[in-house]
């Protein structure tokens, strides 16, 4: 779904790939093995911490998720009522019962503010840190941010051939890599998990491969031909040997541990269920299947959040339910296992909503507000952080821009968030600029 903007040529130029569809497996796996191998080239991290990082695409409205005003005029608070927490005194919009009871695992931050008030400068402040650069003067030349995904692709290295940096279903329009190449886009993996035929490109052996009729290198080659991306290497190399990447592509797609991964069906029909049987909740499941075997970070996207219309009528489907029992399922669901502590989920969108109902029913945009949830990594559990006024105009306690919130990211992943960086004309590029920590998010 599209937010009232949409996405135009500028957004495909910008993500520094020329599409939204990310790469093919082959093509990732050789361009980050150049990278490595290129002068100066280091791992910038040494953490663990793995990211989760949902992003609902659009805006979601402070008023309906964590920061509602039940004492606010009518044309302020809205149609909904308020849920209590399991903390006294903290209450969370109704639509999210699930997650109000389980607040003891994670922190709202209610006071993250700027002033990028459109869809696509908000979108590159919040999956950046960075406010999109204004070019000054004619020829000026601007320099746009890589995303936390793409940065944590560039810091990481991973096994058995898995990326490093994974979006589903889509790739939005500033998860991209800009200067750092198109070896550190996210491998998009655009499949519905909750199908039946559901299939990772790339990953899906090939039923020659599957049954052992391919019994030969040359039959083999011939299989990983005709999976959907893995062309780009064949057409450049016509030897009838396995080049490097080919083998590391058969790796992958013969690997005990990604195949058990990306395979959703090995999860218990009860596990499932508690994500919600849809597309948000299974890939939300998908996530924590692929942090566990390794994968760094990984973006959910879920559209249609820009509720200029209609708001209250589109809260009351499920898109609300979908959220609040998704994010509550894989916070627990994490917690049970044992590995929130080395996991982070983060949950937001680029801006809150209007304090006044428009006349369509909805809410417009506002940056000068927005809630943030986010839990694991060493995050404390049932915490509050910042305020708005009464009517959640402003932030107005413990107020956090977007660098902080990118810098607090960054360094629960183990970056130095005033690491600098050289983009293609080899200017320097600091990764955050004036950005401090969330303290409240360091136990």
């Amino acid at each position: 779904m599209r937010n009232c903007e949409g996405v135009g040529r500028r957004d495909f130029i910008q993500t520094g790939l020329g599409a939204l569809g990310g790469l093919g497996l082959t093509s990732m796996l050789g361009l980050r093995d150049a990278a490595a191998a290129a002068p100066g080239a280091s791992s910038l991290s040494k953490s663990n911490t793995r990211c989760i990082f949902i992003w609902l695409d659009g805006g979601p409205s402070h008023y309906e998720t964590f920061d509602p005003k039940p004492d606010a005029p009518s044309e302020i608070r809205g149609e909904f009522g308020t849920v209590p927490t399991t903390v006294p005194g903290v209450h969370f919009s109704d639509k999210f019962p699930k997650l109000a009871k389980g607040f003891d695992q994670f922190t709202v931050v209610r006071s993250i503010a700027h002033a990028q008030n459109n869809h696509g400068a908000g979108n590159h402040y919040l999956m950046t840190g960075s406010p999109t650069p204004v070019p000054v003067g004619c020829g000026a030349y601007v320099t746009f941010h890589p995303s936390f995904g793409s940065v944590v692709s560039h810091s990481r290295t991973v096994k058995h051939g898995l990326p490093a940096y994974v979006s589903t279903p889509r790739m939005s329009r500033s998860g991209g890599p800009n200067f750092l190449g198109a070896q550190h886009a996210p491998f998009v993996i655009s499949d519905n998990p909750d199908s039946k035929s559901f299939r990772v490109r790339d990953v899906t052996l090939p039923a020659e491969l599957e049954d052992g009729r391919a019994k030969s290198r040359v039959e083999l080659r011939k299989s990983l031909d005709q999976m959907r991306r893995i062309t780009d290497a064949a057409a450049e190399d016509p030897a009838i040997d396995f080049d490097e990447y080919y083998a590391r592509a058969f790796d992958l797609v013969t690997s005990d541990e990604a195949q058990k991964a990306f395979d959703i069906s090995h999860e218990p029909d009860a596990v499932r269920e508690k994500y919600g049987r849809n597309d948000f909740g299974q890939r939300l499941l998908l996530a924590r299947r692929l942090t566990e075997v390794g994968v760094p970070f990984v973006t959910v996207y879920s559209g249609g959040w820009d509720d200029h219309r209609t708001l209250f009528a589109n809260f009351k489907k499920d898109k609300a339910e979908r959220v609040d029992t998704g994010v509550s399922a894989l916070i627990q669901d994490l917690a049970d296992r044992g590995t929130l502590e080395n996991t982070m989920v983060v949950l937001l969108g680029e801006f809150g909503r209007t304090p006044k109902i428009n006349k369509d029913a909805g809410r417009d945009h506002w940056s000068f507000a927005m809630s943030v949830l986010m839990a694991g990594a060493g995050i404390p559990g049932g915490q509050i952080v910042g305020a708005t006024d009464v009517k959640g105009y402003y932030a107005n306690e413990n107020i956090y821009a977007p660098e902080d919130f990118a810098s607090t990211l960054y360094t629960k992943m183990g970056i130095d968030p005033t690491t600098i960086m050289h983009d293609t004309n080899n200017r320097p590029i600091q990764l955050v600029n004036n950005g401090r920590l969330i303290k409240e998010l360091f136990a």
